[in-house]
């Protein structure tokens, strides 16, 4: 992995880099606005700064990280089911209208490289990704050779970080544990670590308790109450998985009892 990135990263820059400085929230606010602008995390965004190289949004099911995060690589021009800024393919639409609200601020720099990983349509990317070899016969080369099809899940997720991404990019990611072993997740950590060192930004959505304690990441739990920055030890990822780790018989009694 790390001799694949000395072959093919972009050295622009050894630094870090903040591609994405700031989102605005332009909605105006009425009565009836039903979803996206009834979550209460997007009700609590008027105007938010990116800070780190690495912001991780957690929070359960529903409460709206995957929205924003998707919202986000929308109006950074990506397509809204996943891949570069160059695929343009639509299989369903399901992405909000969040998107048309977001005012992006940029940094003084632009990313040369990009991907936006949407956990649950990977598998339409990789059809594209099949599609497109077939025209140009390369596509392969920047996803390990072949096929993602040909690879499980898991592999076709690792094949993407691997091969795929350069360094000095913005790289927004959706729960892209859903598909990985806790090995996956620790490599994936790993060439996160590589891609950041060489001037990359990471926007990711997460309920990975291992992923989010990536070094000198900024954390942003979401919840009924709107948007919080919160300490690695203080999410409940971080205290629920320890207390359970630490005391599953009991938990489990409880649990089932």
């Amino acid at each position: 992995m790390a001799d694949h990135l000395a072959r093919s990263a972009i050295f622009i820059n050894f630094t870090c880099m903040i591609f994405i400085k700031k989102i605005t929230n332009r909605h105006v606010y009425g009565v009836d606005d039903g979803y996206p602008f009834d979550l209460p995390v997007i009700r609590a965004i008027s105007e938010f700064d990116f800070k780190r190289d690495v912001t991780f949004f957690v929070g359960e099911n529903g409460s709206g990280k995957s929205t924003l995060v998707e919202a986000i690589a929308v109006a950074a021009g990506f397509n809204p089911e996943g891949g570069t800024k160059n695929f343009n393919f639509a299989t369903y639409l399901t992405h909000s209208v969040l998107y048309e609200e977001l005012l992006i601020t940029r940094g003084v720099n632009r990313e040369q490289d990009g991907f936006f990983l949407r956990a649950e349509s990977f598998y339409n990317v990789a059809s594209e990704i099949d599609e497109l070899q077939k025209v140009d016969g390369r596509m392969y080369k920047d996803y390990g050779g072949k096929s993602l099809h040909k690879r499980s899940h898991g592999e076709s997720f690792m094949a993407m970080l691997s091969y795929r991404l350069g360094g000095n990019g913005l790289y927004i990611l959706d729960e892209p544990e859903s598909a990985l072993s806790l090995q996956s997740i620790l490599m994936l950590m790993v060439r996160m670590k590589e891609l950041v060192a060489h001037g990359s930004q990471f926007i990711i959505a997460t309920h990975s308790p291992v992923l989010m304690a990536f070094p000198g990441a900024e954390i942003w739990s979401i919840d009924s109450e709107g948007l919080r920055k919160m300490r690695y030890e203080d999410t409940e990822q971080y205290s629920l998985t320890k207390y359970f780790l630490n005391n599953y018989e009991g938990f489990l009694k409880e649990l089932f009892s």
